[in-house]
Formats: structure tokens, sequence, C-alpha cells
């Protein structure tokens, strides 16, 4: 009965870090690439390699990978690197794919601020499902998840900052506009990916807000009432 249990865990595990992945590569090749906006992380400076040097990203993103996963597997284990493998290759292949296969087409050139949207919201399930079931889509996410744990900084936090490295690269082969944009994206893709992984912060999010109401309606009641009198 336990093994059975396992399996179905293991089951759901897997097929919620395939369904992150298929998101993200979904998400990056149709909101980010096809829209000129860039991304943090190796995602970023592969797509920055196709932008300057017509570097396939999917090559480009796992040979960024392989060395740093491998140091985070000689420091954290290697029993636990399966959903990390599973993630950083399933993601890899789902982004070929995508783009050798794909004739979905979302120009959103006029409107970056729905792109930025968009990308941060896909992106952010997407990763935020990956790093939630223990998976990892890549070195970088290594790397944050060792720097969250080090450093106590939330994992969304952890994101934005080594995002921001990637981004200042970006200014040197896209516009300012597109550079900021994507900014945009990476900073609602930091807050989503929390929000994913720690659902309690959302749910406190918006139980803050109810109280707000609530206690509103409540101040307002006495003047209703006032009213009414008169």
């Amino acid at each position: 009965m336990r093994t059975k249990g396992k399996r179905m865990k293991r089951s759901a595990q897997a097929a919620a870090i395939l369904t992150g992945t298929f998101v993200m590569a979904f998400a990056y090749y149709h909101i980010n690439f096809q829209n000129h906006l860039s991304e943090g992380g190796f995602v970023g400076l592969s797509l920055l390699g196709e932008y300057a040097f017509g570097l396939p990203p999917a090559l480009t993103i796992l040979l960024l990978d392989i060395p740093f996963m491998l140091l985070f597997a000689l420091r954290k284990g290697w029993r636990g690197m399966g959903p990390a493998a599973l993630a950083a290759g399933s993601f890899t292949a789902f982004y070929a794919v995508i783009e050798r296969f794909s004739t979905l087409n979302f120009d959103l050139h006029g409107q970056l601020w729905l792109a930025a949207l968009l990308s941060g919201v896909l992106t952010g399930i997407g990763g935020g499902l990956v790093l939630r079931c223990g998976g990892a889509t890549g070195g970088d996410d290594c790397a944050a998840i060792w720097l969250h744990e080090k450093s106590g900084l939330k994992i969304g936090t952890v994101f934005i900052l080594m995002d921001a490295c990637v981004l200042l690269l970006s200014l040197l082969y896209l516009p300012l506009a597109e550079t900021l944009y994507t900014v945009a994206a990476v900073c609602v893709g930091g807050k989503v990916i929390t929000w994913t992984v720690e659902p309690q912060i959302l749910r406190r999010s918006f139980g803050s807000i109810a109280h707000v109401f609530t206690s509103s309606k409540r101040h307002a009641a006495p003047e209703v009432q006032v009213l009414n009198r008169v």
C-alpha cells in the first residue's frame, strides 16, 4: 500500500514538473522571444545568445545547466537530483520542440506591457510549480535554491536579484524600452513564484485586503443608521 502511495506521489510530482516546464517553455518562446523581450537567469543568457549570435537556446541552456547542476549535486547529494534532472531535461526538450514546430505567433509589440504581464504570470506559475515539487529548471535555479536556504530571503526575491545581473547585459543587445519591460516581467514572475511556492503568503495578502473592506463596512454602518433616522 505504501509503495503504491509513493508511486502515485511521484507520478503527481512528475506531472506537475512537466506541466510547469511546458508552461515556461511556451511562454519564453511565444511571449519573450517573439516580442523581443529577454529574461533573467540562463534562459535570458540563451535568448541573448540567439539575438546576438544565432545560437539555439535549447542547446545553450543545456550547456550552461550541466556544470552548475553537477556542483549542486555534489553539495546537496545525488538522491534529490531526480526532480531537478527531469525539470531541466524536459524544459530543454519542450523549448526545442516548440521552437521548431510551433506555428503560433503572439505579436504584442504594440502592447509590450501585456507581453511583460503574461510572461511574468506564466513563467512564475510554471517555475513555481517546478520549485514546489522539488525540481529546478536549470543550474541557475539550483543556485537560487541554495542562496534561498543560506540567506533566508524569499525564493522570488533571490530570483529577482540574480535576474537583475543578466538584465544589465541585455542593455548591450536590446533597446532600453524592451529591457525595462523585461524587468517588469521578471518582477511579476518573482512575485508569482513566491506565491506559488508559498501560497500562505498570498492567502495572508487576500486576508488583509478582506479585513480592510470588512472594517470599512463596520465603520460605515453607524453613519448609515444615522442617515436613516434623519
